[in-house]
């Protein structure tokens, strides 16, 4: 493993590394406003959901590494501390894209993107028409992280309303994540799309306890075929069942088959040589 020493990097070496490594991002497409009433539209993969009661997203327009200036969306919310943050799906990431452009203050990046504005109901920044969902948000505090370029400044926003386009709700009026197309971002001019055909679903053991790795038959542990994935798969059940397991490759194989496929209890079964 090679080990860095964050000393030995300059900033710029230190943002592609970090932006490279802590990937996908979810994108924030901000929408702000000025106390002269002028618009500004940018997007940050510094974002996240940090709350849901209360419901509280937090984005951070960094420092640029380049100069150490500040973006006009940190400096809108300052002046007027409300946000709309829309997402972002793959039907608008050029548009999205052009919107980090660096334009003169008082320009208009709905304008320039062919982004289209609609009036928010609780504040003054605009709804963006083309994002699945927007969340009108108050801004509850702007928190420096220092004063040199590339460091941030968390806009911590609690949500007061939210707004879902409605062709991507599912048959019982929920949001579906299966038609979001949403894109992520990574390292470098690297996105991510998240399309169905990219989507899986891993169960969580929240309500049950799985035995654990440890509690794996050494048979299992010790299989040459079983990825760590799969090894996970197998230890999430909630009880082993008695029987001596299979050391057989062959099996090995048809079990991940079917742990390809989700079925983790016919993996099982067939796995113990008693059936």
């Amino acid at each position: 493993m090679k080990s860095i020493n964050i000393k030995d990097l300059n900033n710029f070496e230190l943002q592609t590394l970090l932006q490279t490594a802590v990937a996908p991002r979810p994108i924030a497409l901000a929408s702000t406003i000025d106390k002269d009433g002028n618009v500004n539209l940018s997007p940050f993969s510094f974002f996240n959901l940090f709350s849901s009661n209360p419901p509280v997203l937090i984005f951070s327009p960094a420092r640029r590494v380049r100069d150490n200036t500040t973006k006009h969306t940190l400096e809108n919310v300052l002046e007027v501390p409300e946000v709309v943050i829309g997402n972002v799906n793959f039907e608008m990431v050029q548009q999205v894209s052009l919107s980090s452009t660096e334009y003169e203050d008082g320009v208009n990046e709905f304008v320039k993107t062919g982004l289209t504005m609609k009036p928010a109901d609780l504040i003054k920044p605009p709804l963006i028409v083309e994002s699945p969902v927007n969340m009108e948000c108050k801004v509850l505090e702007v928190k420096s992280l220092g004063p040199n370029g590339g460091a941030g400044n968390l806009v911590i926003c609690e949500v007061v309303k939210i707004h879902v386009r409605e062709e991507f709700l599912n048959e019982n009026g929920n949001l579906d994540q299966t038609k979001l197309n949403l894109v992520s971002r990574l390292g470098s001019s690297w996105y991510g799309k998240t399309s169905v055909d990219t989507l899986f679903e891993v169960p969580k053991p929240l309500q049950k306890k799985g035995i654990g790795y440890d509690q794996l038959p050494q048979s299992i542990k010790n299989s040459k075929v079983f990825t760590g994935n799969d090894l996970g798969m197998l230890a999430n059940v909630e009880e082993l069942l008695k029987g001596n397991f299979s050391a057989d490759e062959k099996i090995h194989f048809e079990a991940q088959k079917l742990l390809l496929e989700s079925k983790t209890a016919e993996a099982w079964k067939i796995l113990n040589s008693n059936n």
